[in-house]
């Protein structure tokens, strides 16, 4: 009989693709969902963008690319990062990857041994503890709450290290809560994780142009830690290019060497267009950016008080990123027929079936009390999802 290896047994299939295919079954069904599920820009790449990968195509771009990507790709990140968030590298020390999720799995697998310990603030993206399980390392949480706006505090922090911990994952803006630190916060963190030499952090900054609340900061600006952050980031949500497959790290340059020399027998470089479309991206003025993150802000603020309006739901208003992540424990306990609702997902299975409205559940995230609305899409869409959300509820008792 053949058997599946444990290193695939234990880990899950994320629940936002999960929740995408069901919601991509039922419409193929004729089942009018709406899915507010998945973590993707509504809007098309910007033009300019697609004329940098036609003429990439034209030009012959169509080898192997460098492990690494492309130099002058890796020299266009260096000159974003220092334009942008005021950080230094040379391009010796940035890694172009397949998406800014294969990234951070260079990093993971690069770094963590069996039992390493790895600190993730709770909510996080579905994939941060997955592929820390894949490289056999153990994951400690530290909790948030909307009240706290899902943030953790640099007290929490300090007290969730021990001898074991080896590395720090979380984002700002964040997947699924949209919270976003200042940089006073990141302060607090940077003076913590500065008595701990041995400590890395993974600061994923993918959401960095969908931010509400002015400037981005980023946690590899304090020159006491540089040495120990790994910046994430890339193209996918701030330009619309989430098919592209085109992420990025900024990393001390033996980590980088070590992200080269693991991805280089995954996948080795990365799409020769998609790269010369990304060097188009990371060099135009952020400005390009405005008029979609303007648009989500609407969305936002639409989605919010809309949520406000249900009975039993507490939302926060989130500084960034597209998603809104309400504490829904209220209806913990509640049933319709022979139906009880005893957690995240089994209100997000009732919504879906019931509303026709594609959720994620928060469990999937590191906190059962939540569950996920993506506003990614138009407000016509919204304003109905949430009319049917809002009445579905209603029928809960």
């Amino acid at each position: 009989m053949t058997k599946l290896s444990e290193r695939h047994n234990n880990i899950t299939e994320p629940q936002t693709l999960a929740m995408a295919r069901i919601s991509r079954e039922l419409q193929a069904k004729g089942i009018d969902v709406i899915s507010l599920s998945i973590g993707e820009p509504d809007f098309d790449t910007p033009d300019f963008i697609k004329e940098a990968a036609k003429k990439a195509i034209d030009n012959n771009f169509s080898h192997y690319t460098p492990v690494p990507g492309y130099l002058d790709l890796r020299e266009a990140i260096c000159t974003k990062f220092k334009r942008d968030n005021g950080l230094t590298y040379s391009p010796d020390e940035i890694v172009v990857s397949t998406g800014a999720k294969q990234s951070i799995a260079n990093v993971i697998l690069a770094l963590i041994d069996k039992d390493d310990e790895v600190i993730i603030p709770t909510p996080y993206w579905v994939s941060y503890s997955e592929q820390v399980k894949l490289a056999d390392g153990k994951v400690v949480f530290i909790p948030s709450t909307v009240e706290s706006n899902f943030k953790i505090s640099a007290d929490q922090l300090q007290k969730a290290i021990t001898p074991k911990t080896k590395l720090m994952i979380f984002s700002t803006p964040c997947n699924p809560s949209g919270a976003v630190y200042t940089k006073a916060e990141l302060k607090a963190f940077a003076d913590v994780i500065a008595q701990h030499p041995n400590l890395f952090v993974i600061s994923d900054e993918i959401y960095e142009h969908i931010n509400f609340i002015g400037k981005h900061e980023s946690l590899a600006q304090f020159d006491a830690i540089r040495n120990q952050v790994i910046t994430v980031n890339g193209v996918s949500k701030g330009f619309a290019m989430t098919g592209w497959r085109i992420g990025y790290i900024g990393a001390p340059k033996w980590i980088a060497k070590a992200c080269e020399k693991m991805q280089g027998q995954f996948t080795s470089g990365t799409s020769s267009i998609a790269q010369r479309a990304a060097m188009a991206a990371v060099l135009a003025d952020p400005a390009v950016t405005q008029q979609m993150c303007k648009a989500f802000k609407k969305r936002r603020d639409l989605v919010v008080s809309l949520l406000r309006d249900i009975p039993g739901i507490k939302a926060n208003v989130p500084d960034g990123a597209f998603y809104v992540f309400p504490d829904i424990s209220s209806y913990f306990g509640k049933r319709k027929d022979d139906l009880q609702i005893n957690n995240s997902h089994d209100l997000s299975m009732y919504l879906l079936h019931t509303a026709n409205v594609a959720l994620v559940s928060g469990d999937a995230f590191g906190d059962d009390n939540c569950v996920r609305f993506s506003y990614a899409t138009s407000e016509e869409k919204l304003i109905e999802a949430l009319k049917r959300v809002k009445a579905a509820l209603a029928l809960l008792n």
